[in-house]
């Protein structure tokens, strides 16, 4: 039903772009669609049009916090505090899984430009300063932000 909505979802342990935005397969029958925002509960409600009674509908946007990270040692950062191989080789792009980083739950997309990582709000601030600590010796600093849109590469103004 979601082609309803114009989504392809991908299968289990993958990430692909939709119209606007990212749909993450992180977990056997659930996704995660990550879209530019809009008002509250709009896109939920949207959704759950378009699934009916043949699925369940959730609005995450406060409660989940993005950090979006680039360049040649990110890889190497990451496999200091978690539990997944993300050797290219193995974790590439495209590939989608839920786990733990220094202690914090947390889903990661390989992207073409970097790893996304989702993590609960509440927990953002500790993977963000567990980050900065890692990545200080090979010379990461925070970055800008960046939209949905420019994460899936959805170029449209």
């Amino acid at each position: 039903r979601a082609r309803e909505g114009g989504v392809t979802l991908p299968p289990h342990g993958a990430v692909t772009a939709v119209p606007g935005g990212l749909a993450l397969g992180v977990r056997p029958e659930r996704w995660l669609l990550l879209l530019p925002a809009a008002d509250s509960g709009t896109r939920a409600r949207q959704w759950q049009e378009i699934c009916g009674p043949a699925g369940a509908t959730l609005e995450l946007s406060s409660g989940l916090a993005a950090l979006h990270l680039t360049g040649a040692a990110v890889r190497e950062v990451m496999k200091r505090g978690c539990r997944l191989d993300l050797a290219a080789a193995v974790f590439p792009a495209g590939a989608a899984a839920a786990s733990a980083v220094a202690q914090v739950a947390v889903i990661l997309a390989a992207l073409p430009s970097g790893l996304l990582l989702l993590t609960p709000a509440t927990t953002a601030r500790h993977l963000r300063e567990w980050l900065a600590s890692v990545a200080r010796p090979f010379g990461f600093h925070c970055g800008a932000d960046v939209t949905v849109a420019a994460l899936s590469g959805d170029q449209r103004p």
